[in-house]
């Protein structure tokens, strides 16, 4: 519930943030106050270093942390979710070959081939989003895998072999509603992960340069030089933000693991 109540707050936030700070704030050629200037009753978490309010920049980064966080967790999902079943269902060579296929993505250190696509396909907040869907899913493709191999083994779906149900029948009617719980609980442990993605990409300058992020931010307070000048607030807000949203849905993901784990009756 702590978890849910702090990711509540922060959707509130990135809903309303053009009503509470509109997007001319954001302009460095109308901002009000000093540069670097600390927090204050006009400004609560200080300003940058062009004078614009640092609680307008994290508001405003909120819609765009959450909004690829989430995006490129369900392109992650669909994937892996897509690879895992097949990989579990199909015997032989097809089975085989997207096995190995997950384990050469999984071999890949993840960072530095998300570096490369980004860097190959440009900054933009689409190619942002694809980036990190299609360098996150093979560890759900793995426990999607384990699970389809589970639930290929009970009685029920040796039935619908039997009385010649197809594959597809077989994947979409018997073994995703048995995987699903699987699913869900491994989505909000992924949206993190997303989320620090997405920060990271921006840290270092891949990120979509129209828009405002909780990377960008750091980003731009590190370029600027806040650390030298003491602006602890500048990098110090929105790296407090990143904390809160991974952390609350961390503690949601563990939440509906042990909800959903048959197990649970038991301890």
């Amino acid at each position: 519930m702590f978890g849910l109540f702090i990711l509540v707050f922060f959707v509130l936030v990135a809903l309303t943030a053009p009503l509470l700070f509109p997007r001319t704030v954001l302009d460095v050629t109308q901002a009000t106050g000093q540069p670097f200037s600390p927090p204050s009753l006009e400004f609560p978490l200080g300003t940058d270093d062009s004078g614009v309010s640092v609680l307008a920049l994290v508001c405003w980064g909120a819609r765009i942390s959450l909004l690829v966080g989430l995006a490129a967790t369900v392109l992650s999902m669909l994937i892996g979710t897509t690879v895992g079943i097949s990989a579990g269902h199909y015997r032989g060579f097809g089975g085989g070959a997207l096995d190995r296929f997950t384990d050469w993505f999984l071999v890949i250190p993840y960072l530095p081939l998300a570096i490369v696509l980004a860097t190959v396909l440009g900054r933009s907040l689409l190619n942002i989003i694809i980036v990190i869907g299609v360098t996150s899913w093979p560890g759900t493709a793995r426990l999607i895998r384990a699970q389809t191999l589970s639930v290929e083994g009970r009685p029920y779906l040796e039935r619908a072999k039997a009385l010649g149900a197809g594959n597809v029948h077989q994947m979409t009617k018997h073994v995703l509603p048995n995987v699903m719980p699987l699913v869900l609980a491994n989505t909000t442990l992924a949206v993190s992960i997303s989320i620090l993605s997405e920060t990271t990409l921006s840290f270092l300058g891949l990120g979509d340069p129209d828009n405002v992020s909780w990377g960008s931010i750091l980003e731009q307070g590190f370029a600027s030089g806040a650390i030298s000048q003491g602006a602890w607030w500048y990098l110090g807000a929105p790296g407090v933000c990143v904390v809160l949203v991974v952390l609350s849905f961390n503690l949601i993901g563990r939440a509906i693991e042990e909800i959903l784990d048959p197990r649970g009756d038991a301890r």
